[in-house]
């Protein structure tokens, strides 16, 4: 999809100068940061930090243990939890979250302790002897999980741990889902997503097919007749549309796409590079997609949504990282119209201004004209749907465009299994996906021992 953009120049930055532009967002803790930080933890009973992590990791235990140096136990609390809290650290919108609760929010103070950055820090610092989890005796099952990013790494260590053994099915030519494809190269550094993967296999048990998609060369009903179990963790990987004239043309592309080839390259300046952008969307990816472009060294990048600051869905702090990178925001107004050069290249977009009436958005009749170079499309994914195409997959109910699951993430056929973005309801972060697939681990290994479930038929 990247060809959609090769008659742009490409940065005029020098590969030196790109390094520097997309280091750590958040420099690590120092010791001597992490061992201050860690004092400043009341240590609550009944922490709210703890009760509000979609992964339920014991924050203010592993805090503890950071502040009395045991490293090593700090990072075994993590994992036990979540097992790829390292991304999750630096991913995780924290200032939602866990430092949202946080006590020292509400004292004069005014700032939590930095909970993401002090599990980033035992994480990083831990030396394990050895895997920190050990396999219970093998169950002789064998599962099939469809998708190797956080739902189905999450979902498949936790399979092995408790003794069974585990296909992977992935696509892609790496594992790691959004983490290695989708996430700001500034978040995530170098190859620690794939760093995090190693850690993740090396329990044992877990085989992983890079290569073989579901719908394509993979059918849910063969995955079914040769495994114990299915799990699907498909994410959602096909971009929403604009429904506009001339969606297709050269210059106009999904923002994700531009991500993953932004993550993957060895060289940045090779990239095409605009010198005008607009960023279509609300999100954290609109976000990613618009500052990445600008450090890229795109000259001028205005990021439009079509209702106020107030109802995007990107956290005030994403919010400020954009406008501390001097990407423009644009809110109220509506794509309308996608502008055209003479050679069928993008130029630019015409949009709508709009207002709420009575609760509901519409269009004021106004328009405005944004030049551009190029424009990136993040407003939102969807399920692949040639992934379930096939007769037993149309049986899964649905719930608008995502799997509907039940509370032990069972989907409405007997022995098939669904978490992450893929399913309803969900937040599509990553620490919900990885609780997920570790939630849903437990249940299909209850569900294969017993042959019992509301999911399984009598």
């Amino acid at each position: 999809m990247i060809d959609s953009l090769k008659y742009l120049s490409r940065t005029t930055l020098a590969e030196g100068a790109l390094a520097e532009q997309f280091t750590d967002l958040a420099p690590p803790l120092t010791a001597r940061q992490a061992a201050i930080e860690a004092a400043r933890c009341l240590y609550c009973y009944d922490a709210p930090c703890t009760r509000i992590c979609p992964s339920e990791i014991d924050v203010a235990s592993f805090i503890r243990n950071i502040h009395d140096q045991n490293i090593n136990g700090a990072a075994h609390g993590i994992l036990k939890q979540n097992i790829l809290g390292g991304s999750c650290a630096r991913v995780c919108p924290t200032e939602i979250l866990c430092e949202d609760a946080c006590v020292r929010n509400h004292d004069e103070e005014g700032q939590p302790v930095k909970i993401g950055l002090l599990q980033r820090h035992a994480l990083d610092h831990a030396s394990f002897a050895e895997h920190p989890f050990q396999r219970a005796p093998l169950t002789g099952k064998v599962v099939a999980i469809v998708g190797a990013g956080p739902a189905g790494l999450s979902c498949a260590h936790r399979l092995a741990m408790l003794g069974n053994d585990v296909v992977i099915f992935e696509a892609r030519e790496k594992s790691g889902g959004l983490n290695e494809y989708g996430i700001a190269k500034y978040k995530l550094t170098g190859d620690f997503a794939q760093r995090e993967v190693d850690f993740l296999l090396a329990i044992g048990g877990i085989e992983v097919r890079h290569g073989r998609t579901l719908g394509a060369d993979l059918t849910l009903q063969e995955l079914h007749a040769q495994y114990d179990a299915v799990f699907l963790g498909l994410g959602l990987n096909a971009s929403r549309q604009l429904g506009l004239t001339g969606e297709d043309a050269p210059g106009l592309m999904a923002a994700v796409d531009y991500i993953s080839a932004l993550r993957q390259a060895s060289d940045l300046t090779e990239l095409p590079v605009p010198k005008r952008a607009i960023v279509i969307g609300a999100g954290n990816t609109a976000i990613d997609m618009a500052v990445q472009i600008k450090r890229l060294g795109a000259e001028d990048v205005t990021l439009v949504y079509r209702r106020g600051f107030d109802a995007m869905s990107a956290t005030h702090h994403e919010q400020d990282i954009a406008k501390a990178n001097f990407v423009r925001m644009r809110t109220w107004a509506a794509p309308a119209e996608v502008l055209l050069d003479a050679a069928g290249c993008v130029r630019g977009m015409r949009f709508e201004e709009t207002r709420l009436d009575a609760g509901r958005l519409v269009g004021t009749g106004a328009f405005i004209e944004i030049a551009a170079d190029a424009v990136f499309k993040a407003i939102g994914q969807s399920l692949d749907a040639g992934a379930l195409a096939d007769p037993m997959a149309q049986q899964l109910d649905r719930v608008g465009d995502k799997i509907h699951v039940d509370a032990q993430f069972r989907t409405a056929l007997a022995g098939i299994y669904a978490g992450g973005d893929c399913v309803a309801p969900g937040q599509d972060l990553t620490v919900q996906a990885v609780q997920h697939g570790k939630l849903a681990a437990h249940a299909i290994h209850n569900d294969i021992q017993t042959k019992a479930g509301a999911a399984w038929p009598t």
